[in-house]
């Protein structure tokens, strides 16, 4: 344990200048809390919760929590559900309805991100139906009853996904185990909390301020239209999350050795040691090791990290899209722990590249790495590589003079600069369908079109060569971006968290 006391006055200081900005008339808002295992030290406020209302952010206003749910969901699976499962459990084994590769994931894959299972919103996203597109728990389940093959083979690499936490739910489930019960038992009720695990984004939850988007035409509301799973539907405050993060520092009541057991090594097949525990992720700061996670909701923004050494910890909670919330409480963090913040790297030349002859990509742009679609900002590591501090997301990377070079979620890739060759947009024109899920898509000209009416989605087009082309279009504030990579007559639609769509070329179609 470090000797340099805590400075709870620099972080404040940090916390307000951050957030100085929001504070501005008529914007969103968020809380950040600074807090030890006993008591919260500051809490800094600014923006408002409902921009109709004018009514001014506070620490104890309701938000989503998007994936910092799963931590929460983690700890109460393993612990508070008499061993109704094991993390090496095969899913096939709780959800018999799962086929071919699904079935042979372990629980514990499920949970730590080497799974390979497609995350269904992007999966859902790449068919064409929109983020506001509104789902039920029994249709999505089914959906993901109809696949039957991976990102990639189950622990082989990291890539986050968000349904391996949906599928431990309903494995629970099947036992008589509901998340939102688990919840008001084990945590709301003990620790006097409001906190709520809505299963739709329509579900009246009390308090619950409107998460926002800037668009040209000023702020908007939020929506989501997907059934909400354990993967990030929990809802509270900054406060209510700040007493259970105190328990997780403090090692007691319902906290008690869930650090422990949430950040427990986990292991690829080939030996590797991911920094993502279940639920939790490991972010080096200094000479700290720290515990957090962030989460992510149409106009939600949430980040924690934990410093154990110290037992101390930040928390922010925002609703407003354009947080970026891992960035601010690193700088409120170092600045409690008197830590340097990591230096950022440009040592990617910005650029497009890909692996030979595969469907792998990466942008670099200004000290950022987009792989497959994925932004991570980049920073020095001491051996030259230019890192990502990611642990659901590692990047360890250098440029050659010739390729960049390096790992990417523990899989060793070399990538080569790309330049356009329009002769492949002209080979692919034309109408391309999925039979399974009887929808389509065509390319026209740049331009790809998928939908009807006034819900058409466009996308635009580039060729990387070699049979690929990149798509890019928006669905409400979301960018999507992926990858066609084609082979004969059949597509791959190629995407961070989802690589299992093949449609086929449409030849009666007119081109």
């Amino acid at each position: 344990m470090s000797d340099t006391p805590l400075n709870w006055r620099a972080a404040q200081a940090a916390a307000a200048q951050l957030l100085a900005g929001w504070q501005t008339a008529g914007q969103p808002g968020g809380a950040i809390t600074l807090f030890d295992k006993d008591i919260t030290q500051a809490v800094v406020c600014a923006g408002l919760a409902d921009l109709a209302r004018r009514e001014p952010f506070t620490a104890d206003t309701v938000v989503r929590y998007a994936s910092i749910t799963k931590h929460i969901f983690a700890a109460l699976a393993l612990n508070a559900t008499d061993n109704a499962l094991q993390l090496n459990d095969r899913l096939g084994s709780l959800l018999p309805e799962l086929q071919g590769q699904l079935a042979e994931v372990t629980v514990g894959q499920a949970l730590d991100m080497t799974s390979g299972l497609p995350d269904i919103r992007q999966t859902l996203g790449l068919l064409g139906v929109s983020v506001n597109t509104v789902s039920e728990a029994q249709p999505v389940m089914e959906f993901i009853h109809g696949l039957t093959r991976l990102n990639y083979p189950a622990g082989s690499e990291i890539t986050y996904t968000n349904t391996g936490y949906r599928l431990v739910e309903a494995a629970l489930k099947t036992k008589g185990y509901a998340f939102d019960d688990l919840v008001q038992q084990h945590l709301a009720r003990p620790l006097d909390v409001q906190l709520q695990a809505p299963e739709s984004w329509f579900d009246v939850v009390p308090g619950l301020a409107p998460g926002y988007w800037h668009t040209a035409n000023g702020w908007q509301q939020t929506s989501a239209g997907l059934h909400l799973s354990a993967s990030g539907s929990l809802t509270g405050s900054a406060n209510g999350l700040t007493r259970w993060l105190q328990c997780l520092l403090a090692n007691r009541g319902p906290g008690k050795g869930v650090l422990t057991q949430l950040s427990a090594p986990r292991h690829l097949n080939h030996g590797q040691i991911s920094h993502y525990g279940l639920g939790l992720a490991q972010t080096p700061l200094g000479s700290q090791t720290l515990l957090g996670h962030g989460g992510s909701h149409a106009g939600y923004k949430t980040y924690f990290l934990l410093a154990p050494d110290r037992q101390a910890g930040a928390l922010l909670v925002a609703n407003r899209e354009d947080c970026d919330s891992f960035a601010i409480i690193l700088q409120v963090m170092a600045a409690l722990l008197n830590e340097p913040l990591p230096q950022r790297s440009t040592a990617i030349p910005d650029g497009i590249y890909a692996t030979r002859a595969e469907p792998y990509w990466l942008e670099a742009k200004g000290g950022n790495v987009a792989y497959l679609g994925t932004n991570e900002p980049l920073y020095q590591s001491e051996d030259g590589y230019a890192v990502s501090l990611s642990a659901h997301q590692p990047m360890r990377l250098k440029w050659t003079g010739e390729a960049v070079e390096g790992e990417v979620g523990h899989v060793a890739r070399r990538f080569l600069p790309v330049a356009s060759e329009p002769l492949c947009l002209k080979q692919v024109q034309g109408h391309w369908y999925h039979p399974q899920y009887r929808t389509a898509f065509e390319i026209c000209g740049n331009q790809i079109h998928i939908g009807v009416g006034p819900a058409v989605q466009t996308g635009t087009l580039s060729s990387l060569g070699d049979g690929r082309i990149l798509v890019e279009s928006n669905d409400g504030p979301n960018l999507n971006c992926f990858c066609l990579y084609f082979r004969g007559y059949q597509v791959d639609l190629i995407a961070s968290r989802s690589r299992v769509l093949t449609f086929k070329k449409n030849i009666s179609a007119r081109a």
